[in-house]
């Protein structure tokens, strides 16, 4: 079968109004239409994006299920190209998630719930969500899957290479990210990039990393939004500002990237699940 070799991606590094669902959906939908117009196959917001972060209790004011309306009126819109959106899930009465929702063919094809949630320096997402247990894999259109990890998942390098393992042609990395959140000598602006680089590098595949830009209370949100290829190398990166980036990412690129350096090939799962079992 002969596949496509390039797939046309973008990242939405927009703002959030905290709580108001209403207007951030308002502006996803002006977004995708953008997206829509560039010709874009997959489109990357970031963590929460329909609800934003600093929520607290007010969780329960703003979840709702994957069933909800509001998501298939964006999956609609959403047609053919697989758009990526972060909200809060109700799973059931009092249990929430920190999640994405993979829309495309009209449809919600899949829901990821966040696995590791940071309850340390200024975040605090083990009190007000639930964990979850699942990776999710998706196809774009064939020959090119997406696998997507939300922020905090991408700092446990297992989770990551776990995710990895089913060999997506897409890691997307929806993150919000604020100055100083950590604490005051932790620079999420430099480690971020050294973060999605070196995965990009080590796997031999292209990330989307979509962060917010702007202000929610006293945090600040940083953007540096990007594309990289699968070599670690830049392909877009956002300024400062909300903006839609948007770069192109090749099958034979990639092929290539993991044929010089085969990090998946050589995993040696077994190996690996026999170490991990020690430690238990």
């Amino acid at each position: 079968m002969h596949y496509q070799d390039t797939l046309k991606v973008g990242a939405a590094q927009i703002n959030t109004e905290l709580g108001d669902v209403d207007a951030n959906l308002a502006h996803h939908h002006e977004l995708i239409a953008q997206a829509h117009r560039q010709g874009l196959e997959l489109l990357v917001f970031p963590e929460l994006s329909l609800t934003g972060y600093g929520l607290g209790p007010r969780v329960v004011e703003v979840a709702f299920p994957r069933e909800d309306p509001r998501l298939a009126r964006l999956a609609e819109a959403a047609s053919e190209m697989q758009v990526i959106v972060g909200f809060v899930e109700e799973a059931s009465p009092g249990e929430y998630y920190n999640a994405l929702a993979i829309l495309q063919h009209g449809r919600v094809t899949a829901v990821h719930r966040k696995l590791n949630l940071p309850t340390y320096g200024g975040l605090e997402e083990g009190k007000w969500f639930a964990h979850g247990e699942s990776l999710t894999h998706t196809t774009i259109r064939p020959g090119w899957t997406a696998t997507p990890l939300i922020c905090a998942d991408l700092w446990n390098p297992a989770l990551v290479h776990a995710a990895l393992l089913a060999r997506p042609t897409v890691l997307c990395a929806p993150i919000n990210s604020a100055s100083g959140i950590v604490s005051e000598s932790f620079s999420n602006e430099d480690n971020w990039v050294l973060n999605v680089r070196f995965y990009a590098m080590t796997y031999g595949t292209p990330v989307i990393m979509a962060n917010r830009y702007g202000a929610e209370g006293d945090s600040h949100f940083w953007g540096g939004s990007r594309i990289l290829g699968p070599r670690g190398d830049l392909l877009a990166a956002a300024d400062a500002g909300e903006q839609l980036i948007v770069a192109e990412i090749s099958r034979t690129a990639i092929a290539r990237a993991r044929f010089e350096l085969p990090t998946l090939r050589d995993a040696d799962t077994p190996l690996v699940r026999q170490l991990m079992d020690g430690y238990r």
